[in-house]
Parts: structure tokens; sequence; C-alpha cells
């Protein structure tokens, strides 16, 4: 959420920026800045009229302690009027705060200046791809086949268990889930990132405090009869850590990766685009966070877009990094880097990581804040912390592309780093 300071003091910039997603913020800047207006008013004045309750309240005992029993009865009477116009007050001043979020709420993040506009993926700028893509010629079977001819995913039963979107992974097909995951802990654990196992379900609060809610698009798995929420992310919960706490600068960065089934509704979603493991319902993902200085995010953000592709190097999988244009910027995000590896099965693109930098529109939600250490060691006032995470990785398109991209005739071979926690090398395909 943007805070209504800076709205003040940046409102050209806000819209100016704001227009590089297609969203035209003129009105609702205008009305933020009349409401803050109106709070300020009302919030003057309920303080003036609370200061002259508290004085006449002191008057009336010293009034009655001297016998003026009649100048302090009249003073009880101002009191009491006093009293119904600070109740007034305070149910406008409540109302207008409440106009006042709602406002604030519909306002997605600014863009950072490199993001270009556009209106949608078509217009993403790709700043990285590999030179030759891989060509397995026209037979080469898409993952959904080589998961039937290995006998590794079965889509068919985990339709008749929950339905369309939550394949049940089999023998080889498991142990390669869990190889990949413990794959990425480990390269998360050896950049310095903490392993935290958060909550699968979270409430209102935290999902507000990362932008998930309010649900836009429908995407969340609501229990309604506990108000929670199942999670879309494992930056969620993880991030929520630190809602509502005070960090000392000295603390900061604080880095931290969790492994987490994901659960993501995904309404309308359907054609070829969808098929197999291109998009579940639930699956699982290894999440990086970071809370930071504000000076230091974006060489953070750098840092963590270097680990994503070290992964796929790793991996040795075909990818390109693109930088999002505003009109495919995620609400909250004011950077974002999208990694997409290469399926030569399907002859596309997909996208496996989003590595993002949020700045103080998270924090600033969540009240995440640290203070800083002055060169004399005074503590200083509280500011925002910049909040920043990423994919690292989310399975099931990475999954896809392993089989398809390594397959023979015969069988599926296995990337070498993974290896050591499959325990296997390859997967005999079937016929």
């Amino acid at each position: 959420m943007l805070d209504v300071r800076y709205i003040r003091g940046n409102e050209n910039a806000v819209i100016d920026g704001l227009n590089k997603r297609s969203f035209d913020a003129e009105h609702i800047v205008k009305e933020i800045i009349t409401l803050d207006d109106q709070r300020k008013s009302l919030q003057g004045e309920h303080d003036d009229v609370l200061a002259q309750i508290n004085t006449k309240s002191k008057n009336i005992g010293q009034l009655f302690q001297s016998g003026k029993q009649e100048e302090a009865n009249a003073i009880k009477q101002e009191v009491a009027a006093l009293k119904t116009s600070e109740k007034a007050l305070n149910e406008q001043l409540s109302q207008t705060e409440t106009l006042l979020h709602d406002a604030l709420v519909t306002l997605p993040n600014v863009p950072h200046p490199s993001v270009v506009k556009g209106n949608s993926d078509a217009d993403n700028e790709i700043i990285y791809s590999v030179d030759v893509l891989p060509d397995l010629g026209d037979e080469a079977l898409p993952h959904w086949d080589l998961a039937s001819a290995s006998d590794i995913i079965d889509f068919e039963t985990g339709v008749k268990l929950t339905g369309a979107g939550f394949p049940v992974y089999k023998g080889k097909g498991a142990k390669l889930q869990r190889a990949l995951v413990q794959f990425f802990l480990d390269e998360a654990e050896a950049a310095g990132y903490l392993e935290v196992q958060p909550p699968l379900l979270v409430n209102e609060d935290s999902g507000f405090g990362t932008g998930q809610l309010p649900d836009k698009e429908g995407q969340m798995y609501h229990v309604t009869e506990d108000d929670l929420y199942l999670i879309p992310t494992a930056e969620v919960p993880i991030t929520n850590i630190y809602r509502n706490e005070i960090i000392d600068e000295e603390d900061l960065p604080i880095k931290m990766t969790g492994y987490t089934p994901c659960f993501r509704r995904e309404a309308g979603s359907y054609g070829k685009d969808v098929r197999g493991l291109n998009r579940l319902h639930q699956f699982d993902k290894v999440e990086i966070v970071n809370i930071v200085h504000p000076e230091h995010s974006y060489d953070v953000l750098e840092l963590m877009k270097n680990h994503v592709e070290s992964l796929l190097k790793k991996l040795e999988l075909p990818y390109r990094v693109l930088r999002l244009c505003g009109g495919d910027l995620g609400f909250t995000a004011a950077l974002t880097f999208d990694f997409e590896t290469y399926s030569a099965a399907q002859k596309r693109w997909l996208e496996v990581s989003s590595v993002s930098n949020f700045e103080t529109f998270q924090s600033n939600r969540m009240k995440i804040r640290f203070r800083p250490t002055s060169n004399d060691g005074k503590k200083q006032k509280t500011q925002l912390a910049h909040t920043l995470n990423g994919s690292a990785l989310a399975l099931p398109r990475i999954l896809a592309t392993l089989l398809e991209n390594n397959q023979t005739k015969n069988e599926i071979k296995v990337p070498e780093v993974l290896q050591p926690y499959t325990r296997f090398n390859t997967i005999s395909l079937r016929g």
C-alpha cells in the first residue's frame, strides 16, 4: 500500500508512474488527498474537543471543592455537550479513515523507473536468452505423455481424488519432486538463507499484508468456517513473520527460505496452456524472502536474480529472463524479473520464477519497520523496510521442462546435479 504522505509529496510522479500500468490514477489520487485533508481537519477538531473536555472536567472538581456548585453544574452541562460533539466527530473521523483506507488499497505499486509502459506480456523486455534453443524433432513427447510412458505422474487419479490440477506423483516422479525441493533448499542455505517451515493456512491480516487480499482475481482458497486462507505462495506466511515488528538496523538484511505446497484456484484457466503440469491448483515451491534496508534493496534484487539463474544453469535448462512491463507487473511489485525455461517438446516458453522488489508497498501494509542507528550510536526514528521475494524455484514447469528436454527414445536422463538426491540417473520409458 502506498503511503499517503508519499502520494501527497509525489502526486504527479505517482500518477505518471501508474500510467505505465495503463492505470488512470488521477481521480483516485486527488480523492485520497481530499480525504486525507478531511481526516486531518477532523482529527484536529476531535483533539481540540478532547482537550476542552479534559480542562473543563478538572475545573468541575475544583469548583465543587470551592463550594461553587451552580457554576460547576453549568460546566458539567457544557462537558456533556462536548462529549456528544466528540462522539459525532469520532464517528466522522472513523468513516473518513475507512474511506481513505479503501481508496489507498485500490492503488497498485508505482513501477520502478526502469519499467517500461505496456499492456500485456507481449510488451515485456527480454534482457537475456540462451543463444540456441534445443531441437528434439517432431517426435519429442510432451511431459504429460512422458509421465504416462514412465508411470511417474498420474493425472487421472488426481482428478478422481480431487479434480483437475491435482496430480499424483509416483515412484521416481515423487522422488524427483523431493530431490528438486531439497536441492533448492540446500542452494538457498548455501546463499545465506534461513530455512523456515511456515503454516499452510493464514489469516486475513497475513493475506492483506503481502497483497493477496483483497483477492481481485479469485485465486485464494478460503476456509470460510474458520476464516482462513490456503497460501498461494510461501511469501505470505514467511514475510508476515515480521508483521508489526521493529527490527534493529544491524539485523538487516533478513534472509529466509521455505518449502511449501501452494494453492491457487486459477479461476478461468483452460486450454492447452494448462495441460499437464503447465498450470496446477496445488504445486510445490521453494521461496526466498528478503527484508532489507531501502538503500540496498535493488542490489539484493540483483543477487536474488543471480541466485535463480544459478539454479537453472545447474539444472542445465535453457532459459531466458524478462523485465516485466507496467501492464504485466503484479499489483504489489515495483520491479519484477520473470524467468522462463524452454520446452523443446511443446516449443514454447514456460514461466518458472518471478523475482520482485516491493519496496515499501508490503511493509507499509504490515508495518515492518527498522530503527536506524546514528554514527554516535543513538537510535533514530523508525523507517519502513523494503521487502523482496522470489521463486527459487516453482516445481511443476521445472519438472515439465526437465522431462521434455532430457528425453531420449527409451529414457529420461536426470540432470547430474540432482543425481545425489534421486540416487538414480535415468527414468525408463515403456513401449
